[in-house]
């Protein structure tokens, strides 16, 4: 018998996905097991596993096509059964279930402060760029389908797009972020409307509703980083992985935690969760959004595993290769800017954290040190705080361990 293949909820927070590829055509025989297409999730682009037996009869969304979960995607069975009864029967399903659900009053929250429109001013004409033909050798474009698609209904020349798949390969991401050479014309306004996202659309709702639903605070404190310095230098004379300074603030961040317990809670309405394990996450930039993988009992790990653990994250996380588990479970984050020269910053807390620690850059000035002027290194840490769980004495004391473990390194090897 006929089934319909439903898009599954591919992660704690999706609602809908799109079909970026399908790994199938109609006619084909497939088995439990096989890949039946890739999906753009708000977190990654994953591969949609089938569970069913037989022929696929017909897939009901086109390549690019954004689908709500549990939407009707495919209908697998045998060849000559009527795929448009089983297609009827599943909407007929979902109307009767939507008309049956009663739903149950929302508070809204305030609107989400909107952002500027993305219009370019005026600008010098850059420079002529010359184009990255992604060709296989015999004047064919080497280009996945969903990318030629794009690039048609765009009316790119996709010749000119430079690919940054595997081998130079045109994908989706290097169609949209795709802006012509010769569409800028000096004293006329223009501007481009970039597609938002999965992954951004879930990034603005989720910290839309933690800065709007939690009340912030912030704490800011400056630390001599000295020691640490050049500890880190001593560490990576033996070290066979490179430790940064950023994991040595997570560890750093790890300790803490086990000393104040409320920093490393949730809010979740008619309790606060007190978490007696330490998951610290660490937030990670990519082209379309930020990912948040975890590093899970953080505080019992040495740096060497929490280094090779965070490399290994960012690597998966730049090809969109992290899954679920990787990114789910945090119950601290870590946001670190101080490699791009950021002195200081406020981040907005990760759900369902109740803190999250903004680390600017270690900067070279002058201390003032027992009355004397001296050179020293310095870096500024801001902790957001949400005040339903913990309160300013609260979030100081752990700014002041972290103080201490920071400025004094060989505390955290014992």
């Amino acid at each position: 018998m006929a089934v319909a293949v439903k898009l599954p909820k591919m992660s704690d927070t999706m609602e809908e996905g799109v079909l970026v590829s399908w790994q199938v055509k109609v006619g084909d025989t497939v088995k439990p097991g096989d890949i039946l297409a890739e999906v753009e999730t708000d977190k990654a682009t994953m591969d949609l596993e089938n569970y069913e037996k037989g022929d696929i009869l017909h897939l009901n969304v086109e390549e690019g096509s954004t689908i709500p979960v549990d939407g009707v995607i495919a209908v697998i069975g045998k060849k000559g059964e009527d795929f448009k009864a089983v297609l009827e029967k599943a909407e007929a399903a979902a109307t009767v279930s939507a008309g049956d659900a009663s739903p149950e009053p929302v508070e809204e929250a305030p609107a989400p402060v909107a952002q500027p429109e993305a219009k370019t001013a005026p600008a010098p004409t850059p420079a002529p760029v010359t184009p990255i033909v992604s060709s296989n050798g015999n004047g064919r474009i080497k280009a996945s389908p969903l990318a030629k698609k794009l690039a048609e209904d765009k009316g790119i020349d996709i010749s000119q797009v430079p690919g940054s798949g595997d081998g130079g390969r045109v994908v989706k991401r290097d169609i949209e972020n795709y802006t012509p050479a010769a569409g800028y014309t000096s004293g006329v306004e223009s501007y481009i409307d970039i597609p938002v996202s999965q992954m951004r659309k879930t990034i603005a709702r989720r910290l839309g509703e933690s800065k709007f639903t939690a009340p912030h605070f912030y704490l800011t404190m400056e630390y001599r980083m000295d020691n640490a310095v050049e500890a880190r230098k001593q560490m990576n004379e033996y070290s066979d992985v490179k430790i940064s300074m950023n994991d040595i603030i997570v560890k750093a961040c790890a300790i803490a935690l086990r000393k104040h317990p409320m920093v490393n809670a949730s809010w979740l309405g008619d309790v606060i969760r007190q978490n007696h394990h330490v998951h610290v996450g660490v937030a990670m930039a990519v082209d379309e959004g930020l990912l948040v993988p975890v590093v899970r009992f953080a505080d019992n790990k040495p740096l060497s595993e929490i280094s090779a653990e965070v490399k290994e994250y960012s690597g998966r996380a730049r090809e969109k290769k992290l899954q679920p588990t990787d990114w789910e479970g945090n119950t601290f984050t870590v946001s670190n800017l101080g490699m791009f020269g950021i002195e200081e910053f406020t981040a907005i807390i990760n759900p369902p954290d109740s803190c999250i620690l903004a680390v600017g850059g270690v900067k070279e000035t002058v201390v003032v040190e027992n009355g004397e002027m001296k050179p020293g290194k310095v870096m500024k840490v801001t902790l957001s705080c949400d005040h339903r769980v913990v309160d300013g004495v609260t979030g100081s004391k752990f700014l002041l361990t972290l103080k201490e473990l920071l400025e004094n390194p060989v505390n955290l090897l014992v």
